[in-house]
């Protein structure tokens, strides 16, 4: 599909809009600000852009090979026929090295795949009208579940060794 004429007849849109983010296969997302990673560390990062994808639209996430190559893992989705918003993504240092990225550097590609129809339930989730880094949006249950495993579980561990 062309993602030119997406952009013009308004099923996509994509803010702010730089052309040298277009290639062949998608548009190249930026970076909403600095990053600096040690070996082993996670992020959230937001992109740069605000996306709004059309109903027939659906788009696929891919980390630039650049990034991957240094050790970073992304966690990636879909973003979902009717989203609005920056996209939020989860990044981990999985390299050897420290791995730093300045605002607006590239670091994922967003590929779009058209729908044979619109869709009939366009995305009204959690995530609708993100702006910046926004972190999970789950229910206590995930908060408790969190807890145990970043507090309560080392200290079990800590009292096992003697």
């Amino acid at each position: 599909m062309e993602i030119e004429t997406c952009l013009k007849d308004g099923s996509l849109v994509i803010s702010p809009f730089e052309g040298s983010c277009l290639n062949g296969a998608g548009y190249d997302l930026r970076l909403g600000g600095d990053l600096a990673m040690r070996p082993g560390e996670h992020k959230l990062v937001a992109t740069l852009e605000r996306v709004e994808i059309g109903e027939s639209l659906v788009g696929t996430l891919h980390i630039r090979s650049t990034l991957a190559r240094s050790g970073i893992i992304a966690s990636l989705a879909l973003v979902d026929p009717g989203f609005r918003g920056q996209l939020t993504v989860s990044l981990f240092n999985a390299g050897s090295e420290s791995f730093s990225m300045a605002k607006e550097d590239r670091f994922l590609q967003m590929v779009l795949h058209h729908l044979g129809t619109k869709t009939h339930r366009p995305y009204a989730g959690k995530y609708q009208d993100s702006q910046g880094i926004v972190d999970t949006r789950q229910s206590s249950p995930y908060s408790l579940c969190k807890f145990v495993s970043k507090v309560l579980l080392p200290l079990s561990m800590g009292m096992c060794i003697s």
